[in-house]
């Protein structure tokens, strides 16, 4: 089973570490195209208008003063750099920390996919730069980096065809590979109150980092079919669960009752 996830807007600098291999990412193949956007990213980032074309204000001028530097500075795993509510609740940090002397741990965060503007994808362990960059971000000559990437992930794609992935992603990422219906469940959470429901949005990711969290640190497998990963999350919350169809992937609610 993969874990698909997506960045966090905001990242953390590694204050110490290797500096970017992008070589010796996973996904080989996209390295030739992570090149590309990394080039465009620097140049960019050295212009006058870069917040505006990056689309940020200027309390992020540092981060994007740090792009024009992305192949010199400290590194970290994936999932130290990233940050924010999804990776807090999924105790990122503490997973990573029992990765280095638990190999089965270690092989199990590499099952975890963060779809990037920056790096198409990449796994939890690949150590990189915290970067600021979005997928709606129209980069130069290469456009709007959904539409650039999006051909490029459908061949890259290293999803096993009986395989399943938990689709904890927000829109723009699912939009660069949104995956086959019949394989992908897509996961959010919705709270009960009197029978009245309400699609919970800015926590949504608390319950999927949390969920997530929990398949990590779990000694089991990962599941291997959606009926397993449907009674895996039946052993924490309430759920509910709609099958695929020709036109619509699955989907795993998590129900909060007030």
């Amino acid at each position: 089973m993969k874990i698909l996830l997506p960045p966090s807007e905001g990242k953390t600098p590694a204050a110490s570490g290797p500096i970017i291999d992008l070589d010796g990412l996973s996904a080989p193949d996209l390295t030739a195209k992570r090149k590309r956007v990394l080039a465009a990213l620097q140049k960019t980032s050295k212009r006058r208008d870069a917040l505006e074309r990056l689309g940020v204000g200027k309390s992020l001028a540092e981060d994007v003063e740090r792009n024009t530097v992305l192949d010199t500075i400290p590194c970290a795993p994936a999932l130290l750099t990233y940050s924010g509510v999804l990776y807090e609740a999924m105790g990122a940090r503490d997973l990573v920390a029992a990765a280095a002397t638990d190999e089965s741990l270690q092989e199990r965060l590499r099952q975890v996919q963060v779809y990037s503007a920056l790096f198409g994808r990449v796994n939890g362990l690949d150590v990189i730069p915290a970067y600021r960059l979005a997928m709606k971000t129209e980069l130069g000559t290469l456009g709007r980096l959904t539409s650039f990437w999006k051909p490029i992930l459908a061949k890259s794609s290293n999803l096993e065809p009986a395989e399943v992935a938990l689709d904890c992603r927000s829109s723009d990422y699912r939009a660069a590979w949104p995956g086959p219906n019949e394989q992908v469940v897509l996961m959010g959470a919705v709270t009960d109150k009197d029978g009245k429901r309400r699609v919970v949005s800015h926590w949504a990711k608390f319950y999927r980092g949390q969920f997530a969290g929990r398949l990590l640190a779990d000694e089991r497998p990962l599941p291997q079919a959606m009926d397993e990963l449907v009674a895996r999350a039946e052993e924490l919350y309430e759920v509910e669960f709609t099958a695929p169809t020709a036109s619509k992937p699955a989907a795993l609610t998590i129900v909060v009752r007030d």
